[in-house]
């Protein structure tokens, strides 16, 4: 049985070495951007590096705080586990995860694959492997996680997504959040807003303060805003001064987002389709807008960590569990919850509150 790493022994170490595994998806992996900076505040020397889909790293080299970013792509290796390409590529990816001894390594996903990844990655003499020794409600948990794991961690059963993730590295690596720090999640993800993507601009000549992106798109149908709702809410940010880009992912979404901005185009380049964008590319587009309103998505997702001014829709009774706060809190990101789904006037309620509020500092 290996040694725990005991706080004194954190306490005495400059050089903490930390393993995250967080593999996908894009909304789940940017929830858990804010553990970084509980570690670096815990841990100012710490070196922390971050296992994840290739698809996905542009978020996590965009986070204030992380050392090295190890890419795989379980999910195109799992199509071809026999192709040459596939052992050639699973050997470099073991090759980079085995180069560092850590000590500690900590699994976020609570998947046998991730519990796969933490099982491979080298210890230090004293190392540890962490992992949830349960699901909470709502969340995707496989048993292998806790059986390959040093520790496993218990967590109470209704907690957010976001939370769960800082109270796991909390425990394992013994520190404790400040009342203020569980209230106010930092998630460091730095934009370049100056660095205006030439495939925008060569769209539309559009003032992205004064424009708001609409995060219309989700792979489930029923996430989905009604296209009426998005128009009318588009006439009305429109009746304000405000210009309308809409992103999307797949040609299903870019296909909406057409018949989206055809209904909008009352004057020219009111409502722009942006071109399909890489993550980084996003990460500063959306950077240097007035705000985005969105389904529950990975994009909308995404506009909380940047900290924007931003409504999130639901038709679920899950925004406790994945959204951001709610009309009483006064935040700057919000979420609205009706069924079948939230009206127009609800939502404009709550994008007015929202992007009345200062960023926070």
């Amino acid at each position: 049985m290996r040694p725990t790493i005991s706080a004194i022994t954190i306490k005495a170490a400059d050089r903490l070495k930390i393993l995250l595994v967080k593999l996908s998806s894009l909304g789940d992996v940017l929830h858990t951007l804010p553990v970084v900076h509980d570690i670096k505040t815990a841990f100012p020397d710490a070196q922390i590096d971050w296992v994840v889909e290739a698809a996905f790293a542009g978020v996590v080299q965009r986070c204030e705080g992380i050392n090295k970013v190890i890419t795989c792509e379980l999910r195109k290796w799992r199509k071809a586990l026999l192709s040459s390409e596939t052992r050639q590529a699973w050997g470099a990816f073991k090759a980079d995860l085995q180069r560092e001894a850590y000590d500690a390594v900590i699994d976020l996903q609570g998947l046998t694959k991730s519990a796969v990844v933490s099982k491979l990655a080298k210890l230090s003499p004293t190392g540890k492997r962490y992992a949830m020794a349960n699901r909470t409600d709502g969340s995707s948990y496989e048993a292998p996680t806790r059986w390959l794991a040093d520790e496993a961690i218990h967590l109470a059963p209704h907690v957010h997504a976001v939370q769960r993730a800082r109270e796991v590295c909390a425990q394992a690596l013994r520190y404790k959040l400040s009342e203020n720090a569980i209230f106010i999640p930092k998630y460091r993800l730095l934009a370049c807003v100056n660095k205006a993507s030439a495939a925008i601009n060569n769209v539309a000549k559009i003032d992205a303060k004064a424009t708001v992106v609409f995060a219309h798109g989700s792979s489930r149908e029923d996430k989905l805003w009604p296209v009426s709702h998005w128009v009318e809410f588009g006439q009305r940010l429109h009746a304000q001064g405000f210009s309308i880009a809409l992103v999307h992912g797949s040609a299903a979404e870019e296909q909406r987002s057409q018949v989206i901005a055809s209904q909008l185009s009352i004057g020219a380049d009111k409502a722009v389709v942006w071109p399909r964008l890489s993550i980084d590319a996003l990460v500063d587009a959306m950077a240097g807008t007035a705000g985005v309103v969105g389904v529950d998505s990975g994009l909308s997702h995404m506009a909380v960590a940047l900290d924007m001014p931003h409504v999130q829709i639901y038709n679920f009774d899950t925004a406790w569990r994945t959204g951001p706060g709610d009309l009483k809190t006064g935040a700057r990101q919000v979420s609205v919850y009706a069924q079948p789904t939230p009206t127009v006037d609800v939502v404009w309620q709550a994008w007015l509150a929202a992007h009345s509020v200062s960023k926070q500092p």
